[in-house]
This record gives structure tokens, C-alpha cells and sequence, in this order.
């Protein structure tokens, strides 16, 4: 029993796990994302979660590197 419990506490610490990432652009600058950005093929647009948990956009043509931590 205490082995499926320990499992189970695993399992979920690692779902709950994220990766944060740093989006570096043609103009030097650094942009801490929480989670992995997406792109919106239809707009160009890289779409990712700022520090704060606000949603931002950034077009994909600024954007030189995606860094994961």
C-alpha cells in the first residue's frame, strides 16, 4: 500500500513539473516564459506565459533562440 502511495505522489510531482524558458530576440533581449511557448501558425505570433502569468505574444520573426532551463 505505502508503495503505490509513494508512486502515486510521483507521479503527480512530476505532472505538476513545468520547464520554464528563455526566449532571446534580434534585440538582445531576454524573456523568461512560464512553460513552453506555442506558435500561432495563422498570425506568426509566439504566444507564451510571462513571469507574472500573463499571457503575451511576440512575432516569431523576432524571436533568434528558445532556451529551455
Amino acid at each position: 500500500m505505502k508503495k503505490w502511495i509513494f508512486a502515486a505522489c510521483c507521479l503527480l510531482t512530476l505532472a505538476g513539473c513545468s520547464s520554464d524558458y528563455i526566449i532571446n530576440t534580434t534585440d538582445g533581449q531576454m524573456i523568461n516564459s512560464q512553460g513552453k511557448p506555442e506558435l500561432d501558425e495563422e498570425t506568426g505570433l509566439l504566444e507564451y506565459e510571462d513571469a507574472d502569468g500573463n499571457s503575451q505574444q511576440i512575432p516569431q520573426t523576432q524571436v533568434k533562440q528558445l532556451i529551455e532551463r
